[in-house]
């Protein structure tokens, strides 16, 4: 089967860009039965965050799309992390020195400096001018006596094959005549990106390269490399941007589009990954709602257009009150949300009076099992408009008689209609069982006897209706707490 990887910098969290990049890697790997591995890519020492390169893999892990070769789970083609990899690199860019392919730049900092200033002075590219390139083999051992420091750069040659990209088709970039030679070993032994990605891809067997398209440039100066190895090339598919939905460039700024903060905010992974597929390509048709499995079976690498990806955030809770409800119908996720609720109730409610009836298994799964659909949140369960379901009001039957004089006779009627209604019920019916029930009162109006019954179930003035109230706490709680009310 094929081998694909995700090669992530660790100079920070994971975002949405990345996290989709890792799940087309997955998703093309699951679907032909192949490897997708984890490599960090961390030769810019500079830019290094400690435990992101961990940070970006328990991310990959919480999404469902763990790698199957990483540093962290090891594998046959490690060490998976660049820094560990430096002799190979060595190693490979001594044989293209020996080739003739590469050659050593002596060229100070200050001189490149200067060559960019007067490049951008004349509104030009920077570009580096090949000018150790010339040197004989006589000059460069008289500069390595002397000690200096140097590069090593890779020769461009003019004259760069056409490549058929898996996504874009037929492309190829003149890179000789739009940039100078490139570094690919640097002075302090770590190689670029150009060559560390060229080598590793080559010893890690990976045969397809799923990238961003901002790579797509780059690839005819990666397949100069191949060939001056001497080595067969993996297959090249670049995924288009993803992008704001008005079209501009996510912002890491507002650290708005981290994977972190929407583990933080209490989104289903699942609603995640379902967002960044939908806005982009490469599946039947578009659905909301789509699960892990679903999508490796719809995926064709042939249907993603070279269309930027339009990520409308906006849209991410309701793809999460879909997943939500899914998981609320199935038997196995189900019990998961009821040990995350009773944590969640325990933790928001817990200075309240919490009953322990309340937390029963039986009874927090009927509260999901009523309110599905409704909340886009696990959360939203425990906002001040549900609180009445786990806190129960300490209400004086002194307070309801101020309502209406006729709280004996209103709580006997709602618990008769209590003990009639154990089945389920419906909203419709039960405001029709309640307007039959005011009837039966002599004098108490209907707005007064649902403020009596909403401050004996919640101890609230406001809230849900009463008929959702009594309806999501069932008939047992509901006679528990009239009948508290009546006695005290």
């Amino acid at each position: 089967g094929p081998r694909v990887r995700f090669g992530p910098s660790p100079t920070g969290f994971l975002h949405l860009g990345g996290l989709r990049t890792a799940l087309y890697n997955y998703i093309f790997a699951k679907k032909h039965q192949g490897t997708f591995i984890l490599r960090v890519e961390d030769t810019d020492q500079s830019r290094v965050v400690p435990g992101a390169a961990e940070g970006i893999e328990e991310m990959l892990d919480w999404a469902g799309i763990p790698p199957d070769e990483s540093p962290c789970r090891g594998g046959p083609r490690g060490p998976y992390v660049q820094s560990l990899r430096l002799e190979l690199y060595r190693g490979a860019s001594a044989a293209l020195l020996e080739s003739g392919a590469a050659y050593r730049c002596f060229c100070t900092p200050q001189r490149l400096e200067l060559l960019r200033r007067e490049a951008l002075r004349c509104q030009h590219t920077p570009r580096y001018d090949n000018r150790c390139r010339h040197l004989t083999p006589a000059e460069v051992a008289q500069k390595l006596s002397q000690g200096l420091d140097c590069v090593v750069r890779f020769r461009l040659e003019k004259g760069v094959e056409p490549f058929q990209d898996l996504i874009y088709g037929w492309n190829k970039h003149e890179v000789a005549e739009v940039e100078g030679d490139p570094v690919i070993l640097k002075g302090d032994g770590f190689p670029t990106y150009h060559l560390a990605n060229v080598v590793d891809d080559h010893y890690m067997g990976i045969t397809h390269v799923l990238r961003g398209t901002e790579w797509l440039t780059s690839t005819s100066k990666h397949l100069l490399l191949y060939k001056a190895f001497g080595w067969e090339p993996p297959q090249f598919g670049h995924l288009p941007l993803l992008l704001n939905k008005d079209g501009g460039k996510l912002s890491k700024r507002q650290g708005d589009i981290f994977v972190e903060r929407f583990v933080r905010d209490g989104f289903l992974p699942e609603a995640l990954l379902d967002i960044v597929t939908n806005c982009g390509s490469g599946f039947a048709e578009k659905q909301m709602g789509r699960t892990l499995e679903e999508l490796i079976s719809q995926f064709e690498i042939g249907r993603i257009t070279t269309h930027s990806a339009l990520l409308d955030l906006e849209m991410l809770p309701e793809f999460n009150r879909i997943h939500l409800t899914r998981h609320i119908e199935n038997e196995g996720l189900r019990q998961r949300l009821v040990r995350e609720l009773q944590e969640l109730v325990k933790h928001v409610c817990g200075d309240q009076q919490v009953e322990p009836e309340v937390l029963e298994k039986e009874y927090v799964e009927r509260v999901l099992l009523l309110r599905k659909g409704h909340i886009s949140f696990l959360k939203n369960l425990v906002s001040s408009d549900y609180s009445y379901l786990w806190v129960r009001p300490s209400v004086s039957r002194q307070q309801l008689q101020m309502i209406s004089a006729e709280v004996d006779e209103i709580g006997k009627l709602v618990l008769g209609l209590m003990a009639r209604q154990a089945a389920a019920l419906t909203m419709e019916e039960l405001n029709k069982d309640l307007r039959n029930l005011q009837k039966q009162t002599r004098e108490t109006k209907y707005s007064s006897m649902m403020q009596l019954l909403r401050l004996a179930l919640s101890g609230q003035q406001h809230g849900p209706s009463v008929a959702e109230m009594m309806l999501t706490l069932g008939p047992r709680e509901v006679s528990g707490r009239i009948h508290r009310a009546l006695c005290s």
